[in-house]
């Protein structure tokens, strides 16, 4: 192979000299060739087809998780089959105002045909711990997902899950992080009060905790304690409920913070490692609790083959750590489980000509289906425009991914890049500088080490400010936002055919009908029960190796708030203050 690299070498230099060079002098205002073209050389001397690839399904997982995608073949079946049919995954991520206009929401979900649990985005009160009757939070209830403040919310919100669609015959999602240990021990008692057994539910909890530290911003306590109630979840679950997935981490939040490629996949890997940690800590077998970590997504953008060979990248360095250093041997333990695999970030979306967004999302589909992951549009054009997805972008983007399989075929062959000489490139380009990056968090003694001291916000702050610098200044183009803006360019829109299915009437009175709901459930309940409860809960949280979530799921029967729990836990653990990034 040395004197064919050798040749190839000196071909590459002559062709740089003759033709390239020729084609610079046709076009002045370039200096130098804007394209790249990938040659063995770029691939190396080392390239080993079984050990940097191997065949989809199988260890290192670059080629993908699964053998191949059954929608290649299944799709003319799921063509003619009836909406929504024998699903057991949530819905798409949902939720607004009170419980029952989120409710009412998913009662027109089920009577369109769809049969998915609910997908619940909760308002920044309930993220954050807060009641909706706090004075601090006016006029956050209901805004950005629905309140929930007592079992009692989540009881109206499952009102339409019942017989063929009960809580063991669905599976939901909750995003939520610092109180996550409350809303999977209302789930639990939501159930217990139905009759159902804990092992029959099919939940995701978001439950990840450390992204927030330095993305979404979520945080209540500090890190360490954020890391204790996560322990707990997770020894909980895998105990007591072992179809619930323990946490669906990943860079997507991280990405739309400002983060490279290389800082989302460095980071989501440092995040994940705390994690598993926590578990082998507690006393855990590796393959007894890894298979249901699940990963909510990395984060995308919009250049086509750096995001797919990113994704192979991701597959390949999270199964090396599982199996390398924590002694993974189930393969479910070493692979990544998420709903979709390369797409556009939310942040590539522009509310200036928004269908423009529709062209974005199906590139971000087809980077997915070329990545070993399947063809998903997202997200719908109408991202950027406010809160919730209308029917109509909802629909283009369901067709959209429906013409790239059924039409395209572009599942058909499973990570059709395989062997690329640049893609192979690209892969190992964006794993090495990744490990790059963990060196330098795990020196540091690892993630939580790594946000207690601002490390992971600063790097990642900047380069948010270099992102939005490169865009004002045009070195980055974004069509419709600083170029192609001229008076000749339409602005195209679509004709609305249903109304937006978040009623902004019932928005606006959500607040003052949930203050009033929540004062009614305080009024009925026992308050001395209460009272014993959080008293128990302090006692039981000074203690390192307390187990809260069974009592939580106490708490939760007695209607107490999730203001009440998150206080008691701020009284114990204190409450996180942000590092400095400057």
């Amino acid at each position: 192979m040395t004197d064919r690299n050798e040749e190839i070498r000196k071909k590459e230099a002559e062709w740089k000299e003759g033709p390239v060079a020729k084609a610079l002098g046709r076009f002045p205002l370039l200096s130098e060739c804007p394209s790249r073209f990938y040659t063995p050389l770029d691939a190396g001397d080392d390239f080993d087809f079984l050990e940097k690839v191997g065949f989809p399904g199988q260890y290192p997982y670059t080629a993908g998780v699964y053998p191949f995608d059954p929608m290649a073949g299944l799709s003319k079946f799921a063509a003619m089959a009836p909406a929504g049919a024998a699903t057991t995954r949530a819905a798409l991520y949902s939720g607004y105002g009170k419980p029952e206009d989120t409710r009412d929401y998913y009662k027109g979900l089920i009577e369109r045909g769809g049969k998915e649990g609910p997908n619940l985005a909760m308002d920044l009160p309930t993220q954050c711990g807060y009641d909706s009757d706090n004075p601090l939070i006016a006029g956050e209830v209901g805004k950005v997902g629905v309140a929930i403040d007592t079992l009692r919310d989540l009881e109206v919100i499952y009102e339409p899950y019942q017989g063929d669609l009960n809580l063991d015959r669905i599976a939901s999602n909750f995003t939520i992080n610092a109180p996550a240990i409350y809303l999977i021990a209302m789930y639990a008692a939501l159930a217990q009060k139905r009759g159902i057994p804990l092992d029959k539910l099919r939940a995701t909890p978001q439950n990840d905790i450390l992204k927030e530290y330095i993305a979404r911003g979520t945080y209540i306590f500090p890190p360490k304690h954020g890391m204790r109630l996560f322990r707990d979840t997770l020894v909980f679950l895998n105990e007591n409920m072992p179809r619930v997935n323990i946490t669906s981490m990943g860079g997507y939040h991280i990405r739309e913070a400002g983060a490279t490629r290389t800082q989302d996949l460095a980071y989501s890997m440092a995040i994940a490692i705390a994690y598993v940690d926590e578990g082998v800590g507690a006393g855990l077998d590796v393959d007894s609790f890894a298979p249901r970590f699940t990963f909510n997504a990395f984060g995308g953008s919009m250049e086509f083959l750096r995001e797919i060979a990113f994704q192979r990248a991701a597959r390949r360095m999270y199964a090396g750590i599982m199996k390398e250093r924590f002694g993974a041997k189930d393969p479910r333990s070493m692979i990544i489980r998420q709903p979709i695999a390369a797409h556009i970030g939310p942040s590539d979306t522009t509310k200036q000509r928004p269908l423009n967004n529709l062209t974005r999302a199906v590139m971000g589909a087809i980077m997915g289906a070329l990545s070993g992951g399947t063809a998903a549009p997202f997200p719908p054009y109408d991202e950027p425009l406010g809160l919730g997805w209308s029917l109509e972008a909802q629909q283009l983007m369901r067709d959209a991914g429906r013409i790239l399989i059924c039409e395209a075929g572009l599942l058909d062959v499973e990570d059709p890049f395989a062997g690329s000489y640049c893609i192979e490139a690209l892969t190992d380009e964006i794993e090495s500088a990744a490990r790059d990056e963990l060196k330098k968090v795990e020196a540091m003694g690892g993630a939580v080490a790594a946000i207690d001291n601002g490390y992971m916000q600063r790097q990642i702050a900047k380069s948010a400010y270099e992102s939005q610098k490169a865009v004002s200044a045009g070195e980055k183009l974004v069509v419709g936002v600083n170029c192609f803006t001229g008076d000749d360019e339409l602005e195209v829109e679509t004709t609305r055919l249903v109304p937006h299915p978040y009623d902004p009437d019932k928005r606006e009175r959500a607040e003052e009908e949930q203050i009033a709901a929540l004062r009614k459930v305080k009024s009925d309940r026992n308050d001395e029960d209460v009272t014993r409860l959080l008293g128990e809960l302090e006692r039981q949280a000074r203690l390192d190796d307390g187990a809260l979530t069974p009592h939580l799921i106490e708490c939760a029967k007695a209607y107490v708030t999730i203001q009440e729990v998150c206080d008691v836990f701020r009284k114990v653990f204190g409450e996180y203050e942000a590092a400095s990034i400057l």
